[in-house]
């Protein structure tokens, strides 16, 4: 695949373009990063130093690739967090150039915003354009538990009220949803789970729980979950193969003691996704 990844970068760790590159890469696809900030770490350490790019300079970075006459061959385009509607608006714009000159590319959307126990994280009205202009627009969406339940409108605490939320948001736009970090009454203790839908069903994979939350986890997942949708035109293999490599990242991490994920130690779980969880069709 060709895959134009719209995102931040950090000259140490992993975090945006700087966690899902490689994996991507690892994986054997063509990844063309546009950054759209360039620090020299994530903003989890609380202090970091380096340029937040203007959105009409990430706008130039993507003309240029378009004065080659290669935007059209882009199989996909992916985004995480978006620190302002400008840049969002720059990024819709690239999707709609891509998708002109290519209908088969699909928009992935990683739709940051918040998560349990820390509430809404982004800028006030960042939420509501993901939303109403971003989220209907994309093909495949990625948000935790806690954003589904901001796009959808409700909350849930069972499995089948978090399939009615993935109902209600798949009904504004996005065919394949993948929500992260799902705990709901039924889910056993020490434990979490990932759920994917699309057209075809829905399947969940229960994974232990780690004692970890490191920045970056959900640009990883959502550039693994692109790949492997993508190659393998398999929801459930993708959501297998996805929490597979994840999983191993986080318990490489966990054990170097460290907050930045160990990608490199891991790299071989990644290009090589282990048979580790199954998945159980829902529907």
């Amino acid at each position: 695949m060709r895959i134009l990844s719209i995102q931040s970068s950090v000259a140490y760790g992993h975090v945006g373009n700087s966690a899902a590159v490689f994996p991507l890469q690892r994986l054997g696809h063509d990844v063309w990063p546009v950054l759209t900030v360039h620090f020299s770490n994530h903003t989890g350490y609380g202090a970091w130093r380096g340029p937040l790019l203007a959105p009409a300079d990430v706008a130039e970075v993507i003309a240029g690739i378009a004065d080659r006459g290669v935007l059209g061959s882009a199989d996909a385009v992916l985004s995480g967090y978006q620190g302002d509607p400008a840049m969002g608006a720059v990024i819709l714009d690239a999707v709609q150039q891509v998708k002109a000159a290519n209908p088969d590319a699909l928009y992935c959307c990683d739709p940051v915003m918040g998560d349990v126990g820390r509430g809404m994280f982004v800028r006030p009205g960042i939420p509501e354009y993901l939303r109403d202009e971003v989220v209907p627009r994309a093909d495949i969406i990625t948000p935790n538990q806690f954003e589904l339940d901001f796009l959808a409108g409700r909350t849930t605490t069972s499995l089948a009220e978090l399939l009615g939320a993935v109902d209600v948001v798949r009904a504004t736009g996005p065919r394949h949803v993948l929500v992260t970090s799902v705990l709901h009454g039924d889910v056993p203790p020490g434990s979490l789970e990932v759920v994917a839908v699309s057209d075809e069903g829905a399947w969940v994979v229960t994974t232990p729980l780690l004692p970890i939350s490191p920045n970056g986890g959900g640009d990883v997942t959502a550039a693994l979950y692109l790949a492997h949708l993508s190659t393998t035109g398999s929801p459930a293999t993708a959501l297998e193969r996805t929490t597979a490599s994840i999983f191993a990242v986080f318990e490489a991490t966990l054990a170097a003691g460290t907050r930045e994920l160990q990608l490199i130690a891991a790299q071989d779980v990644i290009a090589d996704p282990p048979a580790r969880f199954t998945a159980r069709r829902l529907r």
